[in-house]
């Protein structure tokens, strides 16, 4: 059981965006992208939703070809956080987050549990009656985070779960950053497939199983964070000079500038 690409490749307006990708995201697994502005991260992630169709090669979920599953059987197993929301409606954020419930018929009771579970993990329980539109960047950040926590929550039975998340700390303080870290962890843990688009490269070497770099639609390294973060391929993909160190206290890989 897998969400993966097999030789993948996206052009969009005659450019090529992606260019012959292979990735695999395994339930409990955490895998994090990074790379420069327009290296296809975002795209790629369209194309492992089912969003967009490749120009060659196949997205696979689970042993069958992506766009042969409904729309509402891959709701029930696959989550996805964009880099940004449009939602302007006057819901409170209880409501936002129960939109997580969606795909699922579980009764509003156990929904309504679910969606309050999922804003306490995140630090935004004090924020449910309040109106999304009304909240700062940081706190609708919180608020959409919860709501695809909620849908990915409760295992549904013979399905594994995939939570794919664009930038989903960039406008989180550093306490938040922790808590957001910690709480992908503990899914993970439950057997949950994370798959985590970022640009903060020491971020996603704490909270990596396998780190990938991609540079103009191409992947350059995936492989276990210490593998990854290496002065040399971080010059390669981002053109920029680093140090790697091991953090003091959790050990991990850090690039210094």
């Amino acid at each position: 059981m897998s969400l993966c690409a097999n030789d993948v490749s996206l052009t969009l307006a005659g450019a090529t965006v992606i260019s012959r990708l292979d990735i695999q995201l395994e339930p409990g697994k955490i895998v994090t992208i990074s790379g420069p502005n327009g290296a296809g991260k975002s795209s790629l992630l369209r194309l492992l939703t089912g969003e967009w169709r490749p120009s060659n090669g196949d997205v696979w979920m689970d042993n069958w070809p992506i766009e042969q599953r409904s729309i509402g059987d891959i709701a029930q197993t696959l989550a996805v956080m964009p880099q940004s929301s449009s939602l302007n409606f006057a819901f409170t954020c209880e409501e936002v987050v129960g939109l997580g419930r969606t795909p699922h018929a579980t009764g509003a009771t156990a929904d309504r549990e679910i969606t309050l579970q999922a804003l306490t993990s995140v630090d935004a329980i004090q924020l449910a009656k309040r109106l999304y539109t009304e909240l700062s960047g940081g706190e609708k950040q919180r608020v959409q985070l919860a709501r695809v926590l909620a849908q990915v929550w409760q295992v549904v039975p013979g399905k594994p779960r995939y939570l794919l998340l664009d930038e989903p700390t960039a406008s989180f303080d550093l306490s938040h950053q922790r808590l957001t870290l910690e709480v992908l962890r503990r899914l993970a843990g439950d057997g949950v497939g994370i798959l985590v688009v970022m640009h903060d490269l020491n971020l996603a070497a704490q909270l990596a199983h396998t780190m990938v770099l991609m540079k103009d639609g191409q992947i350059i390294s995936a492989d276990e964070p210490a593998n990854v973060m290496q002065s040399s391929l971080i010059r390669e993909v981002f053109d920029v000079d680093v140090s790697i160190v091991n953090h003091p206290r959790h050990g991990h890989p850090t690039a210094l500038m």
